[in-house]
Order: C-alpha cells, then sequence, then structure tokens
C-alpha cells in the first residue's frame, strides 16, 4: 500500500506511529525505515519534513527525518533506534538474526552503511565536495549545507570521503559474494535482514531506481548519479542485483514519496 501522509497537526495530534520523513527526495534512512515498517505490517501515517514547522520541530526535536514518534513516547530519529523500535512493536518477522554473533554481524553491517562516516554519510560528503567543486553532485546550497552538517573541511575531506565510499562498496560487495558461494542471497545468514534493506536503500544515492519506481526531480537524479572513476570501479553489479532482488521480493514499489 503506498505510505498515508497527514499533516503536520494531525501527526502530532493522533495516536499510534507517525513518521517525520523527507519528502520527494528518496533518502535512503526514511527509504529503509519505511521498509522495515512494510515488511513488518506496522501500521503508521507519515509527515513530509518541513523545515519551516516550528510545531514540528518542537514536536520531532529536530529538523530532520526520520524521525519516529510512537504514542507518546520520546522522538526516535537514529536508524539503529528506529530498527529496534520496530522490532519492538512487531517482533514477528524479525529483521535481526536470533544468533547473537550474528546478530552483532548485522549491527556491524548496518553501522557500515548507515552510520556516521559509514557509506551514506561519506557519499553525502562526497556529493558535497562535487557540489563544491562544480563537478556534478549536489547544487551549491545543499552541497554547503552538507558541508556543514557532515564535517566537510575542503578538498581533502572529499577526497577522503571518495576513498572511504570505495572501500565500503568493496567490502559489502565481498559479503555478498562470500554469501553467495555459501548458498544464500543476503547479507547475513540464510534470511533477510536489516541490513538487505539498508543496502537496497543506500543504492539510491549511486544509482537511483528508474522513473516508474521512483518519480524524482531530474537534477537530484543527476547528483545521486554522480560517480568519480575511484565510485564507478568499486559500485559492483551485485550489489546493484541485490538491490534489485530485495526490492522485488520484500519491498514496495513505487516509491511513496
Amino acid at each position: 500500500m503506498p505510505v498515508r501522509y497527514v499533516s503536520v497537526e494531525d501527526a502530532i495530534r493522533r495516536g499510534g506511529l507517525r513518521m517525520v520523513v523527507v519528502g520527494d527526495v528518496p533518502s535512503p534512512w526514511g527509504e529503509a525505515a519505511k521498509g522495515i515498517l512494510h515488511i513488518k505490517g506496522i501500521d503508521w501515517v507519515a509527515v513530509r519534513l518541513a523545515y519551516d514547522s516550528e510545531p514540528l520541530k518542537e514536536w520531532a526535536g529536530q529538523r530532520s527525518g526520520p524521525v519516529a514518534v510512537h504514542e507518546d513516547e520520546r522522538p526516535r530519529d537514529g536508524w539503529a533506534e528506529i530498527l529496534l523500535l520496530a522490532e519492538r512493536l512487531a517482533p514477528t518477522p524479525s529483521l535481526l538474526p536470533a544468533d547473537a554473533a550474528e546478530r552483532a554481524l548485522a549491527f556491524g553491517l548496518a553501522h557500515e552503511i548507515c552510520g556516521e562516516n559509514g557509506l551514506g554519510w561519506a557519499r553525502r560528503l562526497q556529493l558535497a565536495h562535487a557540489g563544491l567543486q562544480n563537478a556534478g553532485g549536489f547544487p551549491v546550497r545543499v552541497s554547503q549545507y552538507l558541508a556543514k552538517k557532515y564535517g566537510y573541511h575542503g578538498p581533502a575531506t572529499g577526497v577522503a570521503a571518495s576513498v572511504r565510499v570505495a572501500e565500503l562498496l568493496d567490502m559489502l560487495a565481498a559479503r555478498l559474494k562470500t554469501q553467495h558461494q555459501a548458498g544464500s542471497r543476503y547479507y547475513v545468514g540464510d534470511a533477510l535482514t536489516a541490513v538487505d534493506i539498508y543496502s537496497a536503500t543506500f543504492m539510491a544515492l549511486f544509482a537511483p531506481l528508474p522513473a516508474e519506481h521512483c518519480a524524482m526531480a531530474a537534477a537530484t537524479r543527476a547528483a545521486f548519479a554522480t560517480r568519480d572513476a575511484q565510485t564507478e570501479a568499486a559500485l559492483d553489479p551485485i550489489l546493484l542485483a541485490h538491490r534489485d532482488r530485495t526490492y522485488a521480493t520484500h519491498l514496495e514499489l513505487p516509491l511513496s514519496l
């Protein structure tokens, strides 16, 4: 089912689970959270992030997304916090392995995709750097905003971000290849975990889904598709094949932005 969007006022007023999401852009953190809720069958409503809404900022505690608020509990904005909330609200199907070692592996891989200095973080720095250097990437205004938010300190930061992106893409591709050799199509064990969802949604930062599955502004699509030679070499086809299979088998299309 398409995501149900409500107004800021309605979101604040109603109970249940509500989540602030970035509108009109396939933000991978938000799309991953949507996917987790979809797979678990959790009832929820979305409210698009409005940067100029003071009531939304006061309620959610920030001007960002995704932020999940369940009933009158505190807002949860971290990828792990949102995942663990979903696991509590709907323990089955679990998106974390039962085995303790495999659970730790899943959290480690997820952090390398979603966390600070992870794939999404480094990729945003990389695209901000490209925008500031007039070499594709985000528009200058967006690049300046992201540069401040993610700790950009000049061209050396952009170079380091590109190295980090390539390292992480190589690591993820190697993990999938090892799993394939063991007879599994998933990152951890033999079943879908949150890691598969994160990997699938974060590929939007390198190769957005086709327009019929993801309607987005042409300029944004072009920015996301900016890839230097190092990134191009590291973007192994196995990562995009995994993305396509995960969407076809487990997630909803088209995206509800």
